[in-house]
């Protein structure tokens, strides 16, 4: 009965970290497109809302698709 009960405390333990590092991340991302993604046309609005609107999925998709591509247009 013990172990069940530590396995239980361990699940919930490491979803509460994923959970809290997901938000964290999701808040970085959010803040990275609003101070530095440059207003060209509707572009920053648009990746705001999907950053707000899509949460966990559209955080992911900023860093992965649109941030990569700013920072090289940045850096060139």
């Amino acid at each position: 009965m013990a172990i069940a009960g530590i396995a239980i405390l361990l699940i919930w333990l490491i979803t509460a970290v994923l959970g809290i590092a997901s938000f964290g991340f999701w808040i970085w991302m959010l803040i990275d497109c609003i101070t530095k993604e440059p207003s060209e046309g509707n572009d920053k609005l648009i990746w705001i809302l999907v950053i707000v609107f899509t949460n966990f999925v559209g955080a992911p998709l900023y860093y992965f698709v649109r941030r990569p591509e700013r920072i090289q247009n940045f850096c060139q």
